[in-house]
């Protein structure tokens, strides 16, 4: 389906859960990467592949409007006035701050590793939790009306995604709706592509599958089973493909802007674990960016939103 296709579409309980611990199948310490390398900063601990520093801030905030202006908004699922809402692996927190803003009468939830921006002036109504979806979430069952989760492709381990959609439901209250956001670094999911994408897609999907992420595109096209397999109703599956380059308009320049520095992102230590320079990497990503134009790649990208149902 064409991006320009797609277009946006609608209590807490007493009881205390027993959070899921999803199983990452990546064991911390074994191919970590450093915490620093040059001058970014990566998690060490976490399977996480892309950096947490100023520069990856910046990138996310950008990524967020171009996403935005691609969706035409901010979600798909059809909430109408939600109560309590939460944004898991929020990063910088711009897409909470502005369902905050949207709905000011619900608490807004961001909830992310780390605190990666600090906001002077946060919407009253938002506030945030440090916490790790891999480790359940710190929240009761049936908290929230609306629970979002946006590319976390390159944060939860392929064999961790049933048991972490799982947890979702579980902290999700009957009638309450879910979205997942996601893309892949699998060379098919990057069509029409030259041999310099290809080439960095096969490093960067080697570097994702040491530390059990999915390099395949396997959750990409899976995000409409785990929401039925973790009980939900009405579920509904947009895949969507977005142009890179200027071929494709002022989105197509946008996304190929962000797809670009992502990849820099990722640079050293693709450098480092497959011993190349990392100025050879760099300049694998310059030939790939100006392939994008030459074959009119575009990326591809699913949203899947599925509801709560009221009985069990």
């Amino acid at each position: 389906m064409p991006w320009w296709f797609f277009r946006r579409h609608s209590r807490n309980t007493a009881r205390t859960a027993t959070s899921a611990q999803p199983s990452s199948g990546w064991q911390p310490g074994e191919i970590a990467l450093p915490r620093l390398q040059g001058p970014r900063r990566y998690l060490q601990e976490q399977p996480y592949l892309l950096p947490k520093d100023l520069g990856e801030v910046n990138r996310l905030d950008f990524q967020h409007y171009v996403l935005r202006a691609i969706l035409h908004g901010n979600y798909l699922a059809p909430i109408q006035q939600p109560r309590r809402i939460l944004d898991v692996g929020c990063g910088t927190g711009q897409w909470a701050f502005e369902l905050a803003q949207q709905f000011p009468q619900a608490e807004v939830i961001g909830l992310d590793l780390e605190l990666v921006k600090a906001s002077a002036s946060p919407p009253p109504n938002y506030r945030f939790v440090q916490g790790d979806i891999l480790h359940g979430l710190p929240f009761d069952n049936d908290s929230f009306d609306f629970v979002h989760q946006r590319l976390l492709f390159l944060a939860i381990p392929q064999a961790a995604w049933p048991a972490a959609v799982q947890e979702l439901a579980r902290v999700t209250a009957p009638g309450g709706w879910i979205e997942l956001v996601e893309s892949s670094p699998a060379p098919q999911d990057l069509t029409p592509s030259g041999p310099a994408t290809q080439e960095f897609c096969r490093l960067g999907g080697a570097l994702a599958a040491l530390r059990g992420l999915d390099a395949e595109g396997i959750v990409l096209r899976s995000l409409a089973h785990y929401l039925e397999k973790a009980g939900l109703a009405n579920v509904h599956y947009h895949p969507f493909d977005v142009p890179l380059g200027k071929w494709g308009g002022r989105l197509g320049s946008l996304m190929a802007m962000n797809l670009h520095e992502a990849w820099k992102a990722i640079s050293a230590p693709t450098a480092a674990r497959f011993s190349r320079s990392e100025q050879e990497i760099l300049q694998l990503i310059e030939q790939a960016s100006q392939e994008w134009n030459e074959f009119q790649t575009q990326l591809h990208f699913a949203v899947a939103y599925g509801q709560k149902p009221f009985t069990r």
